[in-house]
């Protein structure tokens, strides 16, 4: 809230949050950058929150104690407050499904250079010496 103190204090699991939110009056959502947080950013922008994803590097200097779901949660709603914080920008799904193009293909171009490698190898002991 306004003053700082926790409203609530609930775990939730993937199939409940968006009926979660949808409990809620519209608000400030602060999401650490991970994984499927584009996803639940663009899910919950749809239903009219102001949602910032926070990069988890920015974040962890406002931990106060060890690493859970509990002191994350905590630390994001400090940092995502911050007049100075950067924020992620919200990727749509054609920026998302273009940069996994390049991550799948950078991944298969070490792949092929991997066997080719191991291939010269195993035939180097047998006598073979390829080019």
């Amino acid at each position: 809230d306004a003053a700082g103190e926790v409203v609530i204090r609930r775990k939730l699991t993937r199939g409940r949050v968006l009926g979660f939110f949808e409990k809620l009056p519209r608000c400030l959502v602060g999401i650490e950058a991970c994984s499927s947080s584009h996803y639940w950013a663009r899910e919950l922008i749809a239903r009219g929150y102001d949602v910032r994803l926070l990069p988890a590097q920015y974040v962890k200097p406002y931990l106060k104690r060890q690493k859970n779901d509990a002191a994350d949660a905590e630390a994001i709603c400090e940092a995502v407050t911050r007049p100075t914080m950067r924020f992620v920008p919200v990727k749509s799904p054609e920026q998302q499904s273009v940069m996994m193009l390049h991550r799948v293909r950078l991944m298969l171009n070490r792949q092929r250079t991997q066997i080719s490698n191991a291939l010269r190898s195993h035939l180097s002991e047998f006598g073979v010496v390829a080019p």
